[in-house]
């Protein structure tokens, strides 16, 4: 009788609490009886453990849910006057009866949330590619230990490789931190097919969307390399892009495995080009520059240190006394710096590097049409390389970068000048020269540079199947 007498009083004491049950079952609240936050994510924060502990604040007093009613109706506002108006929207009464009628409304309308069993991981993981889940590869690309031998039966179509160098750097370093830059601005790419990719509807390119073609695209993650010898450093890039190079394709032609570099600075090109030489022999490489790249050693960097000697600025040079280069099949795209010794770089360019030369403003002098067709012509059927250093564009385009140069390209103008090239035998490809210490808040520079990769994987896509 007792037990009976204490259970009645206190359910009137607690009438602010609709149901209380001190069994198993749950402690309930009527949705008048709740607070704002807990009628929306109740569902989200609420155990048994914290349903009990709700309880014993009610009991205890310590803290009541239900908010106070103010008591006032909205439709006197319509006989007040403006001031009159004001002064009541501004009360603190108010602002919560309006937040309650509000709250009110949204609750009555609201879907009912449903969420899945606390042991249900099904939605998070990999297989449920999310902008900002897992870990940032390109275009959420899968990853797996390139360089690894265990690894080597692993089929690679196209790998995404990074290359953290800028010791090779004349000017502003801090290309060694685009690889990560790039690939944090590429989470939204291969969301479908882009409206722009190919020139026309009759481009076979216009029809690719690469990340759904069945290339099998492997982000290999960064090459680890020494910040503190070059000679070392090159070396560990070039036996991972080697590594790579190992695999097998089953996509491609030729069953090798067509790489993109994101560069670091662009001594990195060196090394991809030797890696891959030793697949496909002479490459014909089409270098997208404000800079011609092959400066003799002896003019630029060799002529104060010879450990130097080999940079962003020389690499070419090196590439064509290596006989890595089909001379005669290569082309300089975007050129506007200054020669340090014009004769003499110009002959040294052409005559020893085996490179025509197309400016700037050549785009302006003769299109992209009509400058993609002699491009093509240069390289015929030949195995290609496409090197972009960023800073072919203008810098209003792309100030993240080491070396500007004014009056370069839009990044229109060299998006579709890469599409433009649909049908060359591209194995391989790189973006240097990003360095996003220098870009703006925006990031637009690492930005442009996940546009080009993603115009290389279109067409080292594109001649590979079938549409």
């Amino acid at each position: 009788m007792l037990l009976l007498l204490i259970a009645i009083v206190s359910k009137l004491t607690l009438s602010y609490c609709a149901s209380v049950d001190y069994g198993q079952a749950p402690l309930l609240l009527e949705y008048d009886e709740k607070s704002f936050i807990d009628s929306i994510y109740g569902e989200l924060v609420e155990s048994e453990e914290s349903k009990k502990h709700k309880e014993i604040l009610l009991r205890e007093g310590v803290k009541q849910f239900k908010y106070p009613d103010t008591g006032y109706d909205v439709t006197q506002l319509e006989s007040m006057s403006f001031q009159e108006t004001v002064n009541f929207m501004q009360s603190i009464d108010t602002q919560q009866m309006m937040r309650r009628k509000s709250h009110e409304a949204y609750m009555k309308y609201q879907l009912k949330l449903k969420l899945p069993h606390p042991d249900d991981t099904s939605d998070i993981t990999d297989d449920n590619p999310n902008l900002f889940g897992g870990i940032v590869t390109f275009a959420r690309a899968p990853h797996f230990d390139c360089f690894n031998p265990i690894n080597d039966d692993k089929t690679i179509d196209i790998a995404i490789v990074g290359s953290p160098f800028d010791t090779g750097t004349s000017f502003r370093p801090g290309a060694r931190m685009s690889p990560e830059a790039i690939r944090s601005a590429s989470r939204r790419l291969g969301l479908g097919l882009t409206p722009v990719r190919g020139n026309g509807p009759d481009s076979k390119l216009s029809k690719i969307d690469p990340y759904k073609s069945n290339f099998t695209i492997i982000d290999c993650g960064d090459v680890p390399m020494t910040p503190f010898d070059n000679r070392i450093a090159l070396n560990q890039l070039y036996r991972g892009e080697r590594s790579i190079h190992k695999h097998k394709s089953k996509k491609n032609s030729k069953k090798i495995p067509k790489i993109i570099t994101l560069g670091g600075d662009h001594t990195i090109t060196l090394m991809a080009l030797k890696s891959a030489y030793e697949k496909y022999g002479e490459i014909a490489v089409l270098h997208f520059d404000s800079h011609i790249d092959t400066w003799d050693p002896k003019v630029l960097g060799g002529g104060i240190s010879d450990y130097m000697s080999l940079n962003h600025g020389t690499f070419l040079h090196y590439a064509a006394e290596q006989g890595y280069l089909a001379k005669g099949s290569c082309s300089h795209v975007g050129l506007r710096a200054p020669y340090i010794n014009a004769n003499y770089d110009q002959d040294h360019d052409e005559a020893f590097c085996g490179f025509k030369k197309f400016s700037a403003r050549d785009i302006d002098n003769f299109g992209i049409k009509e400058l993609s067709k002699r491009l093509k012509a240069i390289v015929g059927d030949k195995p290609v390389y496409i090197t972009v250093d960023i800073d072919v564009l203008d810098p209003s385009y792309a100030p993240g970068t080491g070396t500007m140069e004014i009056g370069g390209l839009l990044t229109r103008e060299l998006l579709t000048l890469l599409d433009s090239l649909e049908g060359i035998n591209l194995i391989g490809g790189d973006i240097v020269e990003v360095s996003p210490p220098y870009d703006s808040n925006s990031e637009i520079t690492s930005l442009a540079a996940t546009s080009v990769v993603d115009s290389l994987l279109g067409l080292m896509v594109v001649t590979e199947v079938e549409i």
